[in-house]
C-alpha cells in the first residue's frame, strides 16, 4: 500500500457504490481523500450537506479525508499532493464519459494518473440520479445509501 489518492464527484448523494469503491481504494493506497464537486451536476443537496453526509458515511474508515472542492480536478491534485485519482465504472457510458475527462486532464496536467474501478454487479445500477429520483418520490433507501445517509434523508420532501 502506498500512496495518496483522491477521489471525486458529486456525491449527490453519496451511494453505497461510492463507499465500495471507497473501500476497495483504500486496498490499494496510504490514503484517499475524497473531494466533493461544488459545482457540476444539478443535484438535491448543497454542497456543504453532502460533505457532511459523506463525512458521517465514512467515519468508520481510517485513512479518509472529506473536503469540498471548486475548479479543475488537476489543480486540486497538485494542491493536495495526490499520486492519483480514483473513479468508479458501472456502464460502457460511464466509461467514455471518463476516457474524455482523463484526456483532457492530461492535456492540462501531465503525469495525472487514474485508477478505474469496476462496479461490482450488484451495484452497477445504482447512480446518484436514481437515488434521487427514489429519495423524491419517498422509497426505500436502505439498500442504496450508507445508513447515516438514509437516517437523513428520510422523511424530508424534496422538489
Amino acid at each position: 500500500m502506498s500512496g495518496h489518492v483522491l477521489y471525486p464527484g458529486s456525491f449527490d448523494p453519496v451511494t453505497l457504490g461510492h463507499i465500495d469503491i471507497l473501500e476497495r481504494a483504500l486496498r490499494l493506497f496510504a490514503r484517499v481523500t475524497v473531494v466533493v464537486a461544488g459545482r457540476g451536476k444539478a443535484g438535491l443537496l448543497p454542497l456543504a450537506e453532502r460533505v457532511d453526509l459523506l463525512r458521517a458515511a465514512t467515519a468508520h474508515l481510517d485513512r479518509v479525508e472529506v473536503h469540498p472542492f471548486t475548479g479543475l480536478l488537476v489543480d486540486e491534485v497538485r494542491a493536495r499532493g495526490a499520486d492519483a485519482v480514483v473513479r468508479g465504472i458501472r456502464t460502457a457510458g460511464d466509461y467514455e464519459h471518463e476516457w474524455s475527462l482523463a484526456g483532457v486532464n492530461a492535456l492540462l496536467a501531465d503525469g495525472v494518473e487514474y485508477v478505474y474501478f469496476l462496479a461490482r454487479p450488484e451495484m452497477a445500477a445504482v447512480s446518484s440520479t436514481l437515488v434521487r429520483d427514489v429519495i423524491r418520490h419517498g422509497g426505500p433507501l436502505e439498500r442504496l445509501v450508507p445508513a447515516a445517509v438514509a437516517d437523513a434523508l428520510r422523511g424530508r420532501r424534496f422538489p
